[in-house]
């Protein structure tokens, strides 16, 4: 017996009268709803009940962002029933409720038969008129309080909301993928909780049982050295740097090792990950990304760092044989693989070296690569503002005040900014800082951590470093969660790809 069910259906027999009398303002209205419908590209029409416009919070601040959407197909899943909560977070931006799309994850996560929530939520420009002037309201990190806070609506409120609020799986992309990791990794912190309560949120939990995370533009405090180390072999030539600029990303790189040191992460056979072999752990996911490509009748140049299996038997001799499959079927010449193939469940490198299609990598060269199909952000790449140019980026932005000033959040951009070798930051940007890393909440008992995560990176994203997608899933790994990462082939910046995959794989966390 499904008494959620019962309950739900006790309270909507109460009608009006019960919706109109009562005062709680974060208490769901099951019966104010609208019929709406999605085409999915396959043809299929998805039906659904839309409650829009839904307030998360007592304290409303910026009205413009803080709602949130549910959407509930006509046709739910059999048993339990997931809550797909999806962020249109990019660039630390605002984002407002949005409505279901059949060309991403929202429109197939109806179709499945799952309950869809799209919360908005505040960012680095979202103002409201306070006494006259102009407030910024989505200073660091308000955004993810909003974020939290919907999750706390949807479990307030789960005798009422169709769905099951044990089953909240959050989607995000760039920033909103940083944000995806965020509510995943922070569940229930006692850190965030003065200010939930000073918004008016629910007092429910926010833990999740699931994070999706696209290019996640994450761990900012560190981002700009995991960059310059990774990227320094192409400062001359690729990426042309001038001599101010090479010294800037010689001195952020240099102090990379400490910070890889300092993460005490673990391979898959329990040997230690230190800044001496990371660079060969990170290869294997770049091969293993391109044996799967190939695998799927991608066409991979061999002027781009990777190494093959000849057959010498071929036509062309002992040389330079026709490239061949491991199982001896000649490759179909079917594109470059910018559709980026699917890949199933895989948590880390499992090509065979002595036997498979790709045997080697130059990662240098193959750095080299990814610059030259976009070009790389100039150091620093995220703490940028006053060090060599003025302009702010996003996230300093994000990190800024109240008066829509933006600030330095890392002590290396400070310093240079000011010329003052002893500048440091404040006490409160180190918190604010801190709270936006879900590297300090993984592994610890500050939080309660989802259980399952599913993260993509493109093997040509060079928006952030791919040391910040391997960092985050290595140290889940490690923490003894259910974690499926890849670094897709010739994918770009970019989420919500390979939707078969990823909805595979919700279905293998929920048997």
């Amino acid at each position: 017996m499904n008494h959620k069910l019962i309950a739900a259906a006790i309270v909507a027999g109460a009608g009006t009268l019960m919706c109109s009398a009562n005062t709680d303002a974060l208490r769901f209205n099951p019966e104010a709803f609208t019929q709406g419908a999605l085409t999915m590209p396959d043809g299929q029409e998805v039906t659904f009940k839309a409650y829009e416009g839904i307030y998360y919070v007592r304290n409303v601040e910026d009205s413009t962002y803080q709602t949130l959407n549910i959407y509930v197909p006509d046709k739910l899943a059999t048993g339990r029933v997931p809550v797909f909560l999806r962020t249109y977070v990019g660039g630390y931006a605002a984002s407002t409720a949005k409505s279901p799309s059949p060309a991403d994850a929202t429109g197939r996560a109806l179709k499945e038969g799952y309950v869809v929530c799209i919360p908005g939520s505040r960012g680095s420009n979202s103002t409201v008129t306070r006494d006259g002037r102009t407030v910024y309201t989505g200073m660091a990190p308000n955004g993810l309080l909003d974020l939290k806070a919907a999750i706390r609506y949807l479990r307030y409120n789960d005798a009422l909301i169709p769905g099951d609020s044990e089953l909240i799986f959050t989607d995000g992309t760039s920033a909103g993928g940083a944000m995806s990791s965020l509510l995943g990794a922070t569940g229930n912190s006692a850190d965030y909780d003065k200010y939930l309560k000073k918004m008016g949120a629910a007092d429910a939990r926010d833990d999740v049982f699931a994070a999706i995370c696209y290019c996640p533009i994450t761990d900012l405090n560190h981002a700009d050295m995991e960059y310059e180390w990774l990227y320094g072999c192409t400062n001359r030539g690729v990426r042309n740097l001038s001599d101010a600029q090479i010294a800037i990303s010689d001195e952020l790189a240099a102090e990379c090792p400490a910070y890889i040191n300092s993460l005490g992460l673990t391979a898959k056979d329990g040997s230690a990950i230190t800044a001496e072999n990371y660079k060969e752990y990170l290869k294997g996911f770049l091969l293993e990304s391109a044996h799967k490509a190939l695998q799927e009748g991608c066409e991979i140049s061999d002027t781009i760092g990777f190494t093959f299996y000849q057959d010498k038997s071929g036509p062309m001799g002992g040389g330079r044989g026709p490239m061949m499959r491991p199982d001896g079927n000649r490759r179909p010449p079917v594109g470059d693989g910018r559709q980026a193939p699917s890949f199933g469940p895989g948590n880390a490198p499992r090509f065979n070296k002595t036997s498979d299609f790709v045997t080697g990598l130059d990662l240098d060269k193959y750095l080299s690569y990814v610059a030259t199909m976009t070009p790389l952000k100039t150091p620093p790449a995220f703490d940028q503002m006053g060090v060599l140019i003025d302009t702010p980026s996003p996230e300093n932005n994000v990190f800024g005040n109240e008066k829509g000033e933006p600030a330095n959040f890392t002590d290396f951009s400070l310093r240079h900014r000011l010329d003052n070798p002893k500048a440091s930051l404040d006490k409160e940007m180190v918190q604010r800082i801190a709270i936006m890393n879900p590297m300090n909440y993984i592994g610890t008992e500050k939080s309660t951590v989802a259980p399952n995560w599913y993260i993509r990176h493109g093997a040509k994203d060079r928006d952030t470093s791919f040391l910040v997608p391997v960092n985050l899933a290595t140290k889940l790994m490690n923490s003894g969660k259910n974690v499926d990462f890849a670094l897709p082939w010739n994918r770009p910046h970019s989420g919500d790809y390979n939707l078969d995959d990823l909805f595979s794989w919700i279905k293998t966390t929920l048997q």
